[in-house]
C-alpha cells in the first residue's frame, strides 16, 4: 500500500481519461482551471499621457484599463458541479446535501412505491482503534481524532441524511452514542466483539417509524472464526407510517436488518469467507422464519469490489479452489496499482498458497467440498443506481469509502434483496477531494470511513 508517490504519474481512468497524479493531488487534464492574467500598467507612462489628454479621454482610458484588468475575474462558472439533471418526471437526478456529497436518483420510476426508508451503513472508527493505530493518521490533526469532536460531527452529518435505520461498525462508546441518538428519536441495540477488543456493531432505528420485533447475533468465535460479530434486527414499520390498506399485507412491511464487521487480516481469506458465509446463511434463515421478509445488509467487509468475496455475495456462489487464499479480499490500494480494477481474481494456473483442509473447513463449513453458495438473491444498492466515473469504479461501486495514511479504497457496502428497490444513493467523494484532506477524519468528517446512504422502497 503506502502513500502517494511524490513524483508525477499518469493513469488512465475507466472513462479513458488521463489522470495526472502529483503528491497528494490528482486532476484530470480536462478539468484544468483557466489561467487568470493580471496586467500591471506602467504608472509613469500613464501619468505622462494623462497630462496630455483631456478629462474625457482620461476617463475612457481608465475605464478601458479597468475592463482589461477585471475581465478574467468574470469567468463563466463551471456548471458541471451545479447542473441539475432533470428526470422525465421533472425531479432532479442529483442534489447536494452539503460538503460535496450529492444524492443520485435511480433512473427507474419509483413514484408508485410509497413506503420508503433511508438506510445508513457507517464504520465510525473506534476510539481505541484511533488511539492504538496513530500511524494511520499521521496527517490528521490530533483534535480531529478526539471522540468529542467526532461524535458531534457524526451526529450533525447523520442528521443531514434524515435516516430511518443506522448500522454502525467499530462502536466502542455505545452508551454515549445511544444517549446522543436518543435525543434525535432513535433506539438501538449493541453487539460487542468477543476477546480483548472493546468495539462492536450497533443498529439504530427511528422509533416513530419502526418497532423492534426480534434481535439476533453471531459470535464467530463459536465457529473458530475469530472474535468478530454480526447482528440482526427484524423491524416492523409502524402502522401510521405505512401506505398498505390491507391489514394482512402489513406483515410485508417488516424488514430484516443485518450488520457485520468482517476480519481485517488480508491473508486470512478462509476466515473472511467463513464469516460472510455464516452471516448470509443466518440472514436467509431469519428472512424465511419471519415470512420471507425483505433483507438489507450493511457493513465493513474489509474486501474490495474486485475480490472473490464480493463475487461470492453478488453471484451467490464461489469455488475457492480457483482463488488464492491470501487474495480472497483483494485488499490492496487500487490507486497504487492502477491496473488492479480490471484484473481478474480467477487463477488459471497453480495456486501459490494452497488451501489446507482446516482452511477449507473454515471457509466452506465442510471437509469435502471447495464450493460454497448462499440462497439470498442480493443486489448492491450503489451498483443499482449508476453515477459518475469520478466516484464509481467499473463495478458501479464507490471508488473509495475509506481513506487514511496507508489506504484509499472501498470496503463498505449495502446489499438488499429484490423485495427492496433503491430510490437514491448518496455519492461518496471524488478522489481528488479526498486527497485534499490528506486523510480522514477531518474537520468535516468524523471517521476514516465515509457513510454509505441509500433510500429504498418496498417493491410491492
Amino acid at each position: 500500500m503506502g502513500e502517494a508517490n511524490s513524483q508525477k504519474r499518469m493513469y488512465t481512468t475507466s472513462a479513458g481519461e488521463f489522470l495526472t497524479v502529483s503528491g497528494d493531488r490528482a486532476l484530470p487534464a480536462a478539468q484544468a482551471l483557466p489561467t487568470l492574467y493580471w496586467f500591471k500598467p506602467d504608472q509613469r507612462s500613464m501619468a505622462e499621457r494623462s497630462r496630455s489628454t483631456n478629462h474625457q479621454q482620461h476617463f475612457t482610458r481608465k475605464k478601458r484599463k479597468l475592463t482589461i484588468q477585471t475581465k478574467p475575474l468574470t469567468l463563466t462558472p463551471d456548471h458541471s458541479h451545479t447542473l441539475k439533471h432533470k428526470k422525465k418526471q421533472g425531479r432532479r437526478n442529483s442534489e447536494s446535501v452539503g460538503d460535496n456529497r450529492k444524492w443520485v436518483y435511480s433512473t427507474r420510476d419509483c413514484s408508485t412505491h410509497k413506503d420508503k426508508f433511508v438506510f445508513v451503513s457507517y464504520n465510525i472508527l473506534g476510539v481505541e482503534n484511533a488511539s492504538n493505530h496513530k500511524d494511520l493518521y499521521i496527517n490528521v490533526q490530533p483534535k480531529f481524532l478526539k471522540w468529542e469532536h467526532r461524535r458531534r460531527v457524526i451526529r450533525k452529518e447523520i442528521a443531514r441524511y434524515s435516516p430511518s435505520i443506522l448500522c454502525f461498525q467499530e462502536v466502542d462508546r455505545f452508551d454515549d452514542l445511544n444517549r446522543t441518538l436518543q435525543k434525535d428519536g432513535f433506539k438501538g441495540v449493541y453487539q460487542a466483539r468477543t476477546g480483548d477488543a472493546r468495539d462492536g456493531c450497533a443498529i439504530f432505528w427511528k422509533d416513530e417509524l419502526f418497532t423492534l420485533v426480534h434481535e439476533d447475533n453471531i459470535e464467530f468465535k463459536h465457529f473458530g472464526l475469530r472474535d468478530n460479530v454480526a447482528q440482526f434486527c427484524v423491524l416492523k414499520m409502524n402502522g401510521s407510517q405505512t401506505h398498505v390498506d390491507d391489514t394482512e399485507n402489513l406483515e410485508s412491511r417488516s424488514i430484516l436488518v443485518g450488520n457485520i464487521h468482517v476480519l481485517f487480516n488480508p491473508s486470512r481469506g478462509d476466515i473472511k469467507l467463513g464469516q460472510v458465509r455464516l452471516f448470509l446463511e443466518k440472514a436467509h434463515k431469519l428472512s424465511e422464519t419471519w415470512g420471507n421478509i425483505p433483507a438489507i445488509l450493511g457493513g465493513d467487509l474489509n474486501s474490495m469490489p474486485q475480490s472473490a468475496l464480493y463475487q461470492f455475495i453478488a453471484s451467490s456462489e464461489l469455488n475457492i479452489q480457483h482463488h488464492e487464499r491470501k487474495q480472497i479480499s483483494g485488499q490492496i490500494c487500487p490507486f497504487d496499482y492502477p491496473r488492479f480494477q480490471s484484473r481478474s481474481n480467477y487463477c488459471s494456473g497453480p495456486l501459490l498458497h494452497r488451501w489446507s483442509k482446516e482452511e477449507v473447513r473454515l471457509a466452506t463449513g465442510t471437509d469435502n467440498s471447495t464450493y460454497i453458495r448462499h440462497n439470498l438473491n442480493l443486489k448492491s444498492a450503489y451498483h443499482g443506481v449508476p453515477a459518475s466515473s469520478l466516484t464509481r469504479d467499473d463495478h458501479g461501486e464507490p471508488l473509495a469509502t475509506s481513506f487514511h495514511s496507508r489506504f484509499m479504497g472501498t470496503v463498505d457496502y449495502i446489499w438488499h434483496t429484490k423485495d427492496l428497490v433503491p430510490v437514491k444513493v448518496l455519492e461518496t467523494l471524488p478522489i481528488e477531494t479526498l486527497r485534499k484532506t490528506r486523510g480522514l477524519p477531518s474537520k468535516r468528517w468524523g471517521s476514516d470511513h465515509l457513510a454509505l446512504v441509500c433510500e429504498l422502497a418496498f417493491a410491492i
